[in-house]
Parts: structure tokens; sequence; C-alpha cells
């Protein structure tokens, strides 16, 4: 997975109950102390995050913004981390460190009434 480690977005797929895939390309930053776990944010009030609550079954590849598809696929278990835990601060000091523009967009959110839909992803990898 290291080739992973130079790219911006991941195609994130979770499954619905029905078992369909759903691809999402989502900004990602690897974990400092695991290189198999992955941090990826997303809005609390997307679909995936209702499927990875209900379904941690995941799969990630590299992928451009629009999702087209750079590598290949990895399975992966994912699952939501609640503000306040022990991980949280881990998860977005990682994330903040790639994306600078997230404290941007975050700032932004303040304003808009958004922030509090912030949501934090862990992904281990297999």
């Amino acid at each position: 997975m290291s080739d992973l480690k130079r790219e911006q977005y991941v195609s994130l797929g979770t499954f619905r109950k029905n078992g369909k895939e759903v691809l999402t390309p989502v900004w990602f930053a690897h974990d400092a102390k695991n290189p198999k776990l992955l941090w990826v944010y997303t809005n609390a009030t997307m679909g995936k995050v209702k499927r990875i609550r209900n379904n941690g079954r995941a799969r990630v590849a590299a992928c451009d913004a629009r999702g087209k598809l750079k590598g290949e696929f990895v399975d992966a278990k994912a699952r939501m981390v609640a503000e306040g835990e022990r991980e949280w601060q881990q998860g977005w000091d990682a994330l903040h460190a790639k994306y600078w523009l997230l404290s941007v967009g975050l700032f932004v959110s303040r304003f808009t009434g958004r922030y509090k839909q912030r949501a934090l992803v862990a992904v281990e990898l297999a």
C-alpha cells in the first residue's frame, strides 16, 4: 500500500444491505503509527456513513478526484470514529497534515452550519 501514500484520493467501496457496492472518491491520510490504517474525512449525513455503520465491509483503491481508478482494490474494514474517542484527534491531525485545504473548508463550514456534520472513518486494510 505504499503506492497510496502518493495519492490524493482513494475510491472507498462500501456495501448496501443488499450487497451492492457503492464507490466514492474520498480524501484520506495514512496513520503515522500503523501503515495499514487510513483516516477518511466525510460528512456525517452521507450515505457511506450509514453503510459503514450497517456493515463495516469496505474496499479501497487509488483513484482521481472523479473516482477513475488508478490501482487495484484492497479489502478493508471500516468503522466510524466518534468525536471524543482516543483516535479522533490522531485521525484529524493526519488529515490536516496532508490537506491544507481541509482547514479552510472546516473554517467555512463553521459559518454554514455544517461543522458539526464532520465525520471521521478509520479504514483498516486487510
